[in-house]
């Protein structure tokens, strides 16, 4: 093992390769700016970051939110916030400075040497111009074209990367699109002038598991074919572990550890790595375990701690790691693989869910994993079993939209959307019920009707055995006391003018629950039990973290007390670490008050490891359900297959033998093999849905008999494990 000096150094080229497209060495970046209470602050957001790309090599960023991931990327192209500054360091494109170049060079870099994916790309289109317009502009400005040369060169990029009808979407405006095809469009707008380098930030965060996969096999297949080298910034590690060369770990605007990714995923140094990839709910699943957490918080980059920044929340530090900065050591002799770490992870180790009794320091080893592993390790809904009461019950539940005409829909068009279609499924007191599917399927809508925001066209929802549709107000107004709903993106769900205090006590007001002082109380007993602290009153929602919020969000829904909580893409939006203490805590939570779940969300390795029963929607039917375990491990629905075949995983050796294909009475089915291949083509419009099996459009089982007959729910396999299909797959998984 060599050690190399303390600041961190990008890997050295190795022989007879090309000299790197992009170098970032020892790059130190401040923001300047105010607290809340005026007095000006430094945040010290890159302190010594390296890294090397080489031409058509992918280099993948993670760490959690605030360690410095996105900053880095943004630095290449000086698109940093108001009061930023790079303070000293180099980034070198091709062996041009851009870190010391001015506004007119890096004009000329943006979009033409360099295109940029950004996470939302709603808020990176200009609403007020056509499709067409925008793909075409990079064009105009960098290559000096014709405009008719650049609306044609821009309708070639956009059928490029898969955009249906493209010669008609040149027309659209950016609202008229879905989420993929618009993140379509942005990745069109940053290769029209063929970059030698793309920086994708997040590009796949807000997706289902089929657009996410659509768009990263997309950003592959380009990558291949022009030759580009990709910068790729994701808190999801199952995404940069079939996506990318190499891996640079980030902490507190730090590199902590950088490898190739197979070589860090499967024998991690750094002790942070190695706790989030402990974080990942497929690390769990099936065990009955807690998800390991990493203690504590990331430091304020305002007043970075000395030594090692982990060391506050590492279970294996010691009086060293706080005092002295760990030197960057190389794990292999050809310096790909670097860490910064005293007391790295070897093979064999255990993790830090049970330090090693050797490690120095095992007393603060053993109290740091004992706060890792708080928690009892009893299953989610431990103690429900097939007799247990139902609580909520959905009957044959329809849900259709009408059409009405407006600026964006077509003459004539009056078809109704359905949006569910006659779905039937019971959630039992203290369980978990988890829906998934691709975005568009009806989870929402879903759940929205049983909260009772929402009436059904046909059908019924009963809670507790009453139909939700025939309360009054009096009784609906009880109704939402006992069901509560918890929204995907918190902070909207919050009065960005009202302190945590106020919005906590709102559901008590509204519903009249005792007076000022037990309101207050019950607050502060709320804010225990999500673990935040009684100063959070009166703070307002944009001064918590993304983690703090969605931790405020289950304190609101759990203020009246409720017999259930619908939790709409609760933690879709947080890195590995923070989504982990949510699941926990709401596991937590469960076990303490009896609650039930009905959880809804496009992550199938969340709903693997908190689902005690698994619902499985497509197109507003319900395809398969029953329990978690059997569903994930023996898919019976072709969709449930392409589903989990699709998504990105973080286990890189597979996950075993696909099952035989059988015909409505069992028997093998001749001539139909399926793959286990991921889903492809479109999802068809809900406003016109195929006849007979909804999915037959994209099966690779269809026949004439799906096209005209609708399944009706079967249990080829086992009770309480039901498939809607006509030829299920069955035999091992």
């Amino acid at each position: 093992m060599t050690t190399t000096p303390t600041t961190p150094a990008a890997p050295a080229a190795r022989p007879g390769t090309t000299a790197p497209l992009l170098e970032i060495e020892d790059l130190h970046l401040e923001i300047a700016g105010r607290d809340r209470t005026g007095a000006e602050r430094t945040v010290r957001a890159l302190d010594g970051v390296s890294l090397r790309l080489a031409p058509g090599e992918a280099l993948g960023l993670v760490g959690e939110s605030g360690s410095g991931k996105t900053m880095t990327a943004l630095s290449v192209l000086g698109l940093l916030p108001p009061g930023a500054r790079v303070t000293s360091g180099r980034v070198l494109l091709e062996g041009t400075d851009l870190a010391a170049a001015g506004e007119r060079v890096l004009r000329g870099v943006r979009g033409d040497s360099v295109g940029v994916v950004f996470q939302d790309p709603l808020s990176s289109l200009n609403p007020t111009m056509t499709i067409g317009a925008q793909v075409a502009e990079p064009l105009l400005l960098h290559r000096g074209v014709g405009r008719a040369e650049a609306r044609e060169r821009a309708r070639e990029m956009l059928r490029l990367v898969g955009l249906p009808q493209p010669g008609e979407r040149m027309k659209s405006y950016p609202h008229q699109l879905s989420g993929g095809m618009r993140q379509r469009v942005a990745i069109a707008m940053a290769l029209v002038c063929e970059p030698k380098l793309l920086i994708a930030d997040e590009p796949t965060t807000a997706l289902d598991v089929t657009t996410q996969h659509q768009i990263l096999e997309l950003l592959g297949e380009l990558r291949e074919r022009l030759g580009m080298a990709v910068v790729l910034v994701s808190h999801d590690l199952g995404v940069i572990a079939r996506r990318v060369d190499r891996v640079a770990v980030m902490y507190a605007g730090r590199v902590a550890e950088q490898a190739p990714v197979r070589q860090l995923f499967t024998a991690p140094r750094h002790r942070y790595t190695q706790a989030l990839f402990d974080a990942l709910p497929e690390r769990a699943a099936g065990t009955g375990r807690p998800l390991a957490t990493i203690p504590g918080l990331p430091p304020s980059l305002t007043r970075p701690p000395a030594g090692c920044r982990f060391a506050p929340r590492c279970a294996y530090a010691t009086d060293e790691c706080r005092t002295q900065e760990p030197p960057v050591r190389a794990a292999d002799e050809g310096g790909r693989h670097t860490y910064a770490c005293f007391h790295p992870a070897a093979p064999g180790r255990p993790s830090p869910r049970e330090p090693a009794a050797t490690t120095a320091g095992t007393a603060n080893a053993t109290t740091a994993a004992t706060a890792i592993t708080a928690g009892t390790a009893t299953a989610p809904g431990a103690g429900t079993d097939a007799e247990a009461d139902v609580l909520l019950e959905l009957d044959a539940v329809r849900k259709e939209y009408a059409l009405r005409s407006g600026p964006f829909t077509r003459r004539g068009d009056r078809r109704p959307v359905s949006a569910v279609a006659g779905v039937s499924l019971t959630v039992r007191r203290g369980e978990t019920f988890g829906i998934v599917g691709e975005s568009g399927c009806g989870k929402s809508t879903l759940g929205r009707m049983a909260v009772g925001m929402e009436r059904p066209t046909g059908g019924a929802v009963r809670f507790e055995g009453r139909d939700v549709a025939t309360l009054d107000r009096a009784a609906l107004r009880a109704h939402r006391r006992r069901v509560q709903l918890m929204f995907q993106d918190s902070y909207a769900a919050m009065d960005p003018r009202m302190r945590v205090g106020a919005i906590l006590r709102e559901p008590l007001v509204v519903q009249g629950v005792g007076d000022r002082a037990a309101q207050e109380a019950r607050v502060r007993e709320l804010l225990d039990e999500v673990g935040l602290p009684q100063g959070a009153v009166h703070r307002y929602p944009h001064e918590f973290s993304g983690g703090q919020r969605q931790r405020l969000g289950l304190a609101r829904a759990l203020a009246l007390s409720p017999s259930l909580v619908v939790a709409d893409e609760p933690v879709s939006a947080l890195d590995v670490s923070v989504q982990a203490q949510i699941l926990n805590l709401m596991r937590d939570l469960q076990r303490e008050k009896g609650l039930s779940y009905l959880f809804i969300s496009h992550d199938l390795a969340v709903v693997r490891y908190l689902a005690d029963r698994v619902g499985v929607m497509y197109l507003g039917s319900l395809v398969e359900t029953g329990p978690a375990a059997e569903v994930f491990a023996r898919p019976l629905h072709p969709y449930t297959r392409g589903l989990l075949e699709t998504a990105d995983s973080t286990v890189l050796d597979g996950s075993g033998e696909h099952g035989e294909h059988g015909g409505p009475g069992g028997e093998p089915l001749k001539g139909k093999p399926l793959k286990g291949e991921p889903l492809k083509g479109e999802t068809p419009s809900a406003a016109d849905p195929p006849s007979g099996c909804r999915f037959r459009t994209r099966c690779p089982l269809a026949t004439e008999l799906c096209a005209t007959t609708a399944p009706e729910p079967t249990a080829p396999v086992a009770e309480g494990h039901l498939v809607s299909c006509h030829f299920p797959l069955v035999g091992a998984a």
